[in-house]
């Protein structure tokens, strides 16, 4: 069959987009063009929000953008615009507020109908082409909402500046955020814990794991063992669960229902790099093998399967293949045995719940939710490490196996936000495992966003295939902020304080509300949308705020300046109402909150640092899950006068001098190294 001629799509850089550049309706890009069109035909506008790897986005798309009829019913009555969440959170946070504000809910597709001057009348996410599920038929609905736009211009235009209200950002009510909001968030998460199957709430369960990052430091702080309970039982379903890709690594967004046994099958970047985050500090706290274990397969993976050029790392996975859910990641029985043999089949088969009959639509999704390894090894008689090995030997069989399938679909584009999230988890790695490939490999990912993703000092948000474009937004330099934060903790080389404190400075210049506190969603230099928003939820991903928040206290504690804290404080105030309405709901700042509350420990480290004693102390702190400490070292003090200057007073020595300080004051030298260390694991 001859390919439909292509639309306007086909000019655009997005995987998303281009899904789209053969479909009959006509599209538009988010532009000028189709804003002017819109009002010189006096048209309402269908805009329809994605991204590539979303599973509902490619069933609306069969359904609906490619069915003629409804293709022909959209371009005779609307403008069409197709946007990539991913590469337009700015737009897509926005048009979501909207459509939780009209249909009480949102999620992808996002599907909104606006005025020519970019007002939403009607939002909704999934519509099937005939009504059901409860839902509108889109046909049905096009048809409508296009009659009622031509016949009823007045209640259409009450609508739009209605929703669009709405939109505005409010001057809040400042407030501040205290002690106790930690623990009512710890409350809240201790009463949507499942203390059957770890995790937080019912179906779909998402891992959140920034609320498992949370749990660990208010367990440091408060010694309160639930909330360590609750972050190894989570870690351990996880990790058991079908939502594990136990054959390549790596998580997939979320699971399908409470036991995390049937996945989303897509894999997200972020998703990995969060988990890898906390999987990584579960192991500092614990010193479970098995989580350093999940930390470094989720590395492995994304290196193997998500990296770009130059070091870069891609931004997804579909959960389709050949146009199935699923079908790359599920296995027959039959298929199984005939790859691994009898023997070792049978083995595989009753630890990974293989079965004839099947967990999924008939075929297997690998797991161990109801396995006890050590169990299965006895109950055939086999030794525990040869059993281990000999699992090891059947995943990789199948694995290679798999890998002659036909891939899901990859999202090839390089996001600023995602990657930064990434090197900070494989800097952490690298700090806390010792491993000077992790810190390399982030190293080579931050140089790809130096050199690729910044014009005349501008961080931008999105490459693709040479093309680099829109000016980044809060999370992107937060998350950054992050990044650098981290190179510097696992290198303890000074350039990272120095590229930190020069993104701190743009992300205050380019996005702080000087009026009311917190940072807007995008900068004063980008494109003036229908409203400004600042987030502070953390959802699937941790609000740019929130980061920011955090990391500025951080930075702050590491370089003596007290206008980063400040700023952190003030995010603190902007945002206290909506976070003490809702505390298990701003995990990530409320991590920031505890950083800001406890009282921190700057140990400055001076003199000859390959001293085998001091190797000793920077490893360990290293290491160790210290939330609350900060640790300066160098040969010379004045390395130290640019990036600290709290720390000039220091004279050089030859011998390993340590000085602990707080509040920006430094102590007397203590050159009793062990000493020093004990203070600081305490």
């Amino acid at each position: 069959m001859t390919q439909r001629a292509p639309n306007r799509l086909i000019y655009e850089q997005s995987p998303y987009l281009l899904q789209h550049a053969h479909n009959p309706v006509d599209w538009y890009p988010w532009g000028e063009e189709a804003f002017n069109k819109a009002k010189a035909d006096d048209k309402p506008i269908f805009l329809s929000i994605g991204y590539s790897t979303c599973h509902w986005c490619h069933v609306m798309a069969r359904e609906s953008f490619a069915d003629e009829e409804i293709a022909g019913l959209l371009n005779e009555r609307f403008i069409s615009i197709k946007v990539d969440r991913e590469e337009r959170p700015d737009i897509d946070a926005i048009y979501m507020q909207a459509c939780q504000a009209i249909a009480g809910q949102g999620g992808w597709p996002l599907s909104v109908f606006l005025t020519p001057d970019k007002k939403p009348f009607y939002a909704g996410t999934y519509f099937p082409p005939e009504g059901r599920y409860g839902r509108p038929g889109f046909r049905e609905l096009v048809v409508l909402l296009s009659d009622q736009y031509k016949a009823e211009p007045e209640k259409i235009d009450r609508v739009a500046q209605k929703v669009a209200a709405v939109l505005q950002p409010r001057a809040k009510t400042p407030g501040e955020l205290e002690e106790a909001d930690t623990h009512s968030c710890f409350h809240q998460l201790q009463k949507a814990f499942d203390e059957k199957y770890g995790g937080f709430g019912s179906a779909p369960k998402f891992p959140t794991p920034h609320n498992l990052m949370f749990l660990l430091r208010y367990h440091r702080w408060s010694k309160n063992p639930a909330a360590l309970e609750m972050v190894a039982a989570s870690l351990d379903a996880m990790a058991n669960g079908g939502i594990y890709d136990h054959l390549g690594y790596g998580f997939c967004r979320y699971s399908t229902d409470r036991q995390w046994l049937i996945p989303h099958f897509e894999k997200m970047l972020y998703d990995n790099a969060l988990l890898a985050i906390a999987y990584t500090e579960g192991w500092q706290v614990t010193g479970q093998q098995r989580y350093m274990t999940v930390a470094r397969e989720i590395l492995d993976y994304c290196d193997r399967a998500l990296t770009g050029p130059e070091g870069s790392f891609l931004s997804a996975e579909d959960a389709d293949s050949e146009g199935v859910e699923g079908k790359f990641y599920a296995w027959e029985q039959e298929e199984v045995m005939a790859v691994l043999g009898q023997e070792q089949g049978i083995l595989f088969c009753e630890a990974y719940n293989i079965t004839e009959k099947g967990n999924f639509e008939g075929k297997n999704i690998p797991n161990l939710i109801d396995t006890d390894l050590t169990q299965v090894a006895n109950f055939h008689n086999v030794e525990p490490d040869l059993f281990k090995s000999i699992m090891e030997s059947c995943r990789h069989k199948l694995f290679i196996h798999r890998e002659e399938r036909v891939h899901p679909h990859k999202d090839d584009k390089v996001l600023t936000s995602w990657n930064a999230l990434m090197i900070a988890a494989l800097a952490l790695a690298a700090r806390a495992f010792g491993e000077d490939k992790f810190l390399q490999r982030a190293k080579e990912a931050y140089e790809f966003i130096e050199d690729n993703l910044t014009e005349s000092g501008r961080l931008l948000a999105r490459w693709r295939q040479g093309e680099a474009r829109y000016k980044a937004y809060i999370d992107d330099y937060a998350y950054l902020l992050w990044a650098c934060n981290e190179l510097y903790a696992a290198s303890l080389d000074i350039t990272w304080l120095t590229k930190a404190k020069e993104l701190a400075s743009q992300m205050q210049g380019l996005f702080w509300d000087e009026e009311n506190g917190g940072f807007y969603f995008y900068g004063h230099d980008g494109e003036e949308l229908i409203s400004r928003p600042k987030e502070i939820y953390d959802g699937a991903l941790p609000s740019g705020n929130s980061v920011a928040a955090r990391e500025l206290i951080r930075l702050a504690r590491l370089t003596g300046d007290p206008e980063q804290q400040a700023l952190a404080e003030g995010i603190f105030t902007a945002f206290a109402g909506q976070v003490k309405h809702h505390p298990a709901g701003h995990g990530f700042l409320l991590q920031a909150l505890l950083q800001a509350l406890v009282p921190g420990k700057e140990a400055v480290v001076v003199g000859d640092l390959r001293q085998p004693e001091t190797r000793q102390l920077l490893s360990q702190v290293q290491r160790s899950f210290l939330p609350e400490v900060s640790l300066l070292a160098a040969a010379q003090p004045q390395e130290l006068d640019q990036v600290a200057p709290f720390a000039a007073g220091i004279k050089p020595s030859p011998e390993t001098r340590v000085y602990l300080c707080q509040n920006y004051a430094c102590g007397l030298p203590e050159t009793d190294i062990a000493k020093v260390l004990t203070q600081l694991l305490l």
